[in-house]
């Protein structure tokens, strides 16, 4: 049997915190990848209709200068960390083309289960001013009590819903 190929965690886990000091240090501020997709849908709410983009409170805030939304490094850090883990697993040989699923799932229902779940994540990421990279990783490293309570919220959520949905995995 082939064994497939993994990171050791702890110098992944070293490497992601010197990557956030280093953006502590060089932009001021954290990593997050959450307002990427909310300038993402401010851009193209923008390009087909302006004037309600430009009136809207949330959206305005994005349109402020004389560039794009799309033009913040948060964005490109998200592209790179997409196209990075794409690279690893290119890399270690896990590209497959397939949809994970346990055996008591169809593809369907997997894919609706994927989109409903990254779309309620994605909107209670941006209620809550962050992703799990924004207010765990950064707002935890600033001792933040707000992101440390996120965290334990995170992961008793996790292991809550796992016990309903473990039964789709085996």
């Amino acid at each position: 049997m082939d064994k497939e190929r993994y990171a050791n965690p702890y110098v992944i886990g070293v490497l992601l915190g010197l990557v956030l000091l280093f953006t502590f240090y060089t932009m001021g501020r954290g990593l997050g990848s959450s307002s990427t997709f909310a300038r993402i849908a401010v851009a193209a709410v923008h390009a087909i209709a302006p004037k309600h983009a430009e009136s809207n409170p949330y959206f305005s805030r994005y349109l402020g200068g004389p560039h794009s939304p799309l033009m913040a490094w948060l964005v490109f850090l998200t592209i790179g960390a997409g196209l990075g883990g794409l690279f690893s697993a290119f890399i270690s040989r896990r590209v497959r083309g397939e949809v994970a699923r346990g055996p008591s799932i169809g593809v369907s229902a997997r894919l609706w289960l994927a989109l409903f779940g990254g779309m309620a994540s994605g909107f209670a990421a941006r209620m809550a001013r962050g992703c799990t990279s924004g207010q765990a990783l950064t707002g935890a490293s600033e001792l933040a009590f707000g992101s440390w309570v996120f965290m334990f919220c995170i992961f008793v959520g996790a292991y809550a819903t796992a016990i309903f949905f473990r039964k789709e995995w085996l």
